[in-house]
């Protein structure tokens, strides 16, 4: 079995603030880091350092090259991203004392994907495969409507949400992966009460595998009769920044390894906890074996 990601590669841009800079305010920051990012390029990271065969699909742009190389280092086959002369597309990230973040986020070449592209890509890959999306890239109907003409699993992290948008997406989704303020977008609701809100979604599509995750409360599994609550795991949290796709990637590694959703979404939990006590977002990421290990010091 195959994965591919077909998404967003960006070069973050982080700054460590005292808080969030306000309308009008200069504010210093105490330090600059530049890492590499992308929902695309974190989670195909998540894919490949939790045992998977991974391939990444997208665009960059001239100064983007080393995110090939981030990526090759973590087992990552990048054969499939394009080089444009479009600059690569980039997040200016705050990161507060507290390790929550506030993200500015520019499209560059991860808006120029075409469906020349995707059906060439698409053609490497075949009935059974995975196909993981985000919600950062452009041509995204075509991507999945082919990838589901072919018989591929397909999961959807809908990030950023655009409504008009999703209703189409997830008609070819299998798995639903998002938070609760996605959740809450894409039904319109308020999101202070997640069950409810998961309710509303299991309601509009049964036949699909939703995780909804909720920061430090946890994550919730549903699928048509089955739901479960997975807590998250005490940790001194530093950076929040890809802690969703280091989530993301475990849950459907251990799922099609597993076929389990329980173990599936405590070992996307433990990952999650051991990225946030790291700076930036795939450097992060652990390894499958350091998951583990993890997981047996939480069970002794």
């Amino acid at each position: 079995m195959k994965a591919l990601v077909f998404g967003s590669l960006n070069i973050d841009y982080v700054y460590q603030v005292p808080h969030f800079v306000e309308k009008g305010e200069t504010l210093a920051s105490g330090s600059f880091r530049r890492f590499c990012g992308g929902k695309g390029l974190n989670q195909a990271i998540a894919l490949s350092r939790a045992g998977m065969k991974t391939y990444m699909a997208g665009a960059i742009g001239p100064e983007g090259e080393f995110l090939l190389k981030a990526l090759q280092d973590s087992g990552v086959d990048t054969g499939f991203v394009e080089m444009t002369a479009v600059p690569t597309g980039h997040a200016i990230i705050q990161n507060s004392l507290d390790g929550d973040n506030a993200i500015l986020l520019f499209g560059g070449a991860n808006r120029s994907i075409s469906e020349k592209q995707a059906e060439a890509v698409l053609s490497a890959f075949e009935q059974g495969d995975l196909l993981l999306v985000q919600n950062e890239i452009t041509s995204l109907p075509a991507i999945l409507r082919i990838a589901r003409g072919k018989g591929l699993h397909i999961a959807l992290n809908p990030s950023p949400m655009e409504l008009p948008l999703m209703h189409e997406l997830l008609e070819y989704t299998e798995f639903l992966i998002l938070n609760r303020v996605e959740a809450s977008q894409l039904m319109q609701a308020d999101n202070s009460n997640p069950d409810k809100v998961l309710d509303s979604l299991c309601r509009l599509w049964p036949e699909k595998k939703i995780v909804l995750t909720l920061g430090e409360e946890g994550a919730i599994y549903a699928e048509r009769t089955l739901r479960f609550r997975q807590p998250a795991f005490p940790v001194k949290a530093v950076d929040t920044t890809g802690a969703g796709d280091t989530f993301t990637g475990f849950f459907l590694a251990a799922f099609f390894q597993s076929g389990d959703p329980l173990v599936s979404i405590r070992t996307a939990a433990a990952a999650a906890a051991i990225a946030v006590t790291r700076q930036g977002a795939a450097p992060a990421i652990p390894d499958w074996q350091e998951t583990q290990d993890f997981l047996t010091l939480q069970n002794s």
